[in-house]
């Protein structure tokens, strides 16, 4: 039986790395705590482990260079990462996953972006009304990392030979994601109408929903886990046989001799 018990960031952690966010964003504004936790969920969730000498450069450009340059401070700065990179690893493990699938594991740092705090901002003047209509949902910001952090590595989200349920299932896993960031009312009715006929979904339930998703999402690269075509061998000639190159010579005397020393 797998240990079920999930573990969540502590206040220190999360602070540490909002702090790091900051630094971060002062180099690329797209960087913030939400869409870091959201990015680093889909590179977990998806088909192959991929390091942060990896990841980081395709996401970030030279941010990350050029925040943390000395060698001490991008040590500190890489625990960070990997504290929270650790947490959400915990939290998608697949075998717990496939153990209770109905069991909502992940838990994302998300900021408040309630109408209630956008009013408290606009009533304060920390924020006016051009920037309230561009106030991100619950939600959405995180929803934007995930997605940016797919399409990085699209292929290797490419989507596997399978039967058509399974790509249906598939799409839809993505549509849970892609709605969060959907601002038209119309638009995110009509595509909940299709995946929850007869359905309400409030804002919370549609972040459960897109939690779900990426949680399935991950039982599902397990399950089709990309297979690497083996690496083909060819023979290798016998000393007295004509080399393969067409020289006419004997292998041992053409591509199979011995360098020389000089």
């Amino acid at each position: 039986m797998p240990n079920l018990k999930t573990r969540d960031s502590t206040d220190a952690e999360v602070e540490a790395l909002e702090a790091l966010c900051e630094r971060l964003g002062g180099f690329d504004d797209r960087v913030t705590l939400e869409w870091l936790d959201g990015c680093m969920a889909a590179l977990i969730a998806g088909p192959r482990a991929i390091t942060p000498a990896e990841w980081l450069p395709a996401l970030l450009g030279d941010a990350w260079e050029r925040t943390f340059a000395d060698p001490a401070d991008v040590a500190q700065a890489t625990d960070t990462l990997m504290a929270r990179w650790n947490v959400l690893a915990s939290q998608m493990d697949a075998e717990a996953l496939f153990d209770v699938p109905d069991e909502l594991r992940l838990s994302p740092l998300l900021g408040d972006y309630s109408a209630e705090q956008r009013d408290a901002l606009l009533a304060e003047g920390k924020l006016d009304a051009e920037q309230a209509k561009d106030f991100p949902l619950f939600g959405e910001i995180w929803a934007i990392g995930v997605l940016e952090a797919i399409d990085t590595f699209a292929d290797d989200w490419a989507m596997p030979d399978t039967d058509s349920d399974d790509i249906a299932w598939f799409e839809a896993s993505l549509r849970s994601l892609v709605a969060l960031t959907m601002r038209d009312d119309a638009e995110l009715a009509a595509d909940l109408q299709l995946r929850y006929p007869g359905k309400t979904l409030d804002r919370d339930a549609l972040v459960d929903e897109a939690c779900f998703a990426l949680q399935d999402l991950r039982c599902f690269w397990v399950e089709h886990a990309p297979r690497h075509a083996p690496r083909r061998v060819e023979p290798t000639p016998g000393r007295n046989d004509p080399c393969p190159c067409g020289s006419g010579i004997k292998y041992k005397k053409c591509h199979g001799a011995a360098p020389s020393v000089h």
